[in-house]
């Protein structure tokens, strides 16, 4: 995920591919676009990997529309010898909408590794914001030892740097930050805000893509601009052993502020889960989540809120509602839809309590062994992409427990152990802690499109993104399901489910311009 942002009427998205094969290798640009962030065009390729400081690979970077309408994106590149820089691109013609043709700095690289940091440990430049000085700024990943660091340089015209002494942040035994992201967030609004925004009311989101755990993590705290630090709100939650942007199949993310309709908008990468014969077979592998808006969650205040953007509704179908559907512990309850390959699912549980003297959710904590292993207070959910006899099936699910204190803390899962019974496909169990505060019931939001589905909890507190391919839950044998297995507890569920539209994804006809 590289380069998005909005420019006269289109979304660009920027993507590392590889025109000659479906695996890893000639990494190049990518380019689509969309007017709605759904219905995308692809477009011929961006940047390839022709100069000696690309060509091992046009990696990672960022796009930054500057005030007076320029565009400068800044990427890695992997050179002749696979040392890691940094270079400057820029659009041949800024009146074309579709930024078809791109031009590369001929005085590339602007960047190269300073003291201290290895020659292949230097990658993924941010979106640059602007400081009281007048100068831009922008942060990349890296790492000393097993300490995970984003340092900073400024630039007041993309082309000479200035690092900048110390660090961002840096966080012990976290390795390698990659894919760095680093973005404001309002902490009592609904709107997104532009990246260079600072000042009272906003807090600063520090985003790392660990390469040692291929997963995303991000934290949210306070940004120091006299001295260009950033220090989180709980320092037990840091970057890299606190919260994740996506606790599934999900990695190497990236967001944009889209100035057209005030929001931040998140995208990201869900790799494959089958083999890499399979992937070239196909000849595909790899897509990207829809697309999801950011906000800070000022009920809790340590969580961001991730919600697939608004758009997707355009895809809505028919409709069809349960309400206060029993669920008795133990239980597996179908839901008469019809087809059930591409959803849209809103669903609401309360649970009602059995047996009021043995409440202590005694089992394994977590997500447990998956949606099988019961204990007092769940799992409880519905199962998606389930074939008539449950021989395949992706449960969905809350897991509950009290702590012999009183304390209690849900967890929020997706179990993949059985949704399909090809051997080769890895399956896991996924999940995280989510906050359900005082008078929330246990909401979710569920997105099934045949092998993809993405799971929000709790208003997208903990998301789950699941790669997954069944073999007998396709098409029209795809059913849903209810379940609880719970030992202590009836839950009672209200949903409402559209079917989707596909958004009939190709090529833009360039011929018709």
């Amino acid at each position: 995920m590289v380069g998005p942002m909005f420019y006269k009427g289109w979304y660009h998205l920027f993507y590392q591919y590889n025109p000659d094969s479906a695996v890893w290798g000639n990494i190049t640009w990518g380019h689509a676009v969309s007017i709605d962030l759904i219905h995308w065009l692809y477009l011929p390729l961006a940047m390839v990997p022709d100069r000696w400081f690309d060509a091992n690979g046009v990696w990672t970077g960022s796009s930054t529309i500057l005030p007076d309408g320029q565009i400068v994106i800044l990427y890695t590149g992997s050179t002749n010898e696979s040392v890691q820089v940094q270079n400057l691109a820029y659009p041949a013609n800024l009146s074309d909408p579709l930024l078809l043709h791109w031009v590369k700095y001929s005085g590339n690289p602007v960047l190269t590794a300073p003291p201290g940091i290895g020659s292949t440990d230097f990658r993924d430049p941010t979106t640059a914001w602007i400081g009281p000085d007048g100068l831009w700024r922008i942060t990349l990943g890296s790492k000393v030892n097993k300490t995970g660091i984003s340092i900073v340089y400024t630039t007041a015209n993309f082309i000479d740097y200035e690092l900048l002494e110390g660090v961002l942040h840096a966080v012990p035994g976290t390795g390698m930050w990659e894919c760095v992201d680093f973005y404001p967030v309002s902490i009592n609004g609904s709107k997104g805000l532009e990246t260079s925004a600072n000042g009272p009311g906003v807090k600063h989101v520090l985003k790392a893509s660990l390469d040692d755990k291929k997963m995303d993590y991000y934290a949210i705290g306070t940004y120091f601009v006299e001295n260009n630090t950033w220090i989180p709100d709980d320092p037990k939650i840091d970057v890299g052993i606190g919260l994740k942007y996506d606790y599934g199949r999900y990695y190497a993310s990236k967001t944009f502020y889209d100035q057209n309709k005030e929001r931040r908008i998140l995208l990201g990468w869900i790799n494959e889960t089958d083999t890499e014969t399979d992937d070239l077979e196909k000849g595909w592998s790899s897509l990207q989540t829809i697309p999801r808006v950011v906000l800070f969650d000022n009920a809790t205040g340590t969580n961001l809120l991730q919600w697939p953007v608004e758009e997707i509704e355009d895809l809505r179908l028919n409709t069809t509602e349960f309400s206060d559907v029993l669920v008795e512990a133990g239980t597996v309850v179908p839901l008469d839809i019809g087809t059930a390959t591409q959803l849209d699912i809103l669903v609401d549980f309360e649970i009602q309590v059995l047996e009021t003297e043995c409440v202590n959710g005694n089992g394994s904590v977590g997500c447990g062994d998956g949606a099988t292993d019961r204990s007092t207070l769940g799992p409880f959910g519905i199962l998606v992409l389930a074939d008539e006899t449950l021989s395949e099936l992706t449960p969905v699910y809350f897991r509950v427990s009290n702590s012999t204190d009183g304390d209690v803390t849900t967890y929020f899962c997706a179990d993949e152990t059985r949704s399909s019974k090809a051997p080769e496909v890895y399956k896991t169990v996924y999940g995280g802690q989510v906050p359900v505060l005082d008078g929330e019931t246990y909401s979710a939001r569920v997105l099934v499109d045949h092998s993809i589905v993405e799971s929000f909890a709790q208003g997208g507190r903990t998301v789950i993104a699941s790669r997954i391919y069944p073999t007998e839950a396709i098409y029209g044998a795809a059913r849903l399901f209810l379940f609880n297995n719970a030992t202590g507890v009836n839950v009672k569920a209200t949903l409402k489910i559209w079917e989707l539209n596909s958004a009939f994804i190709h090529p833009f006809p360039l011929d018709q311009i």
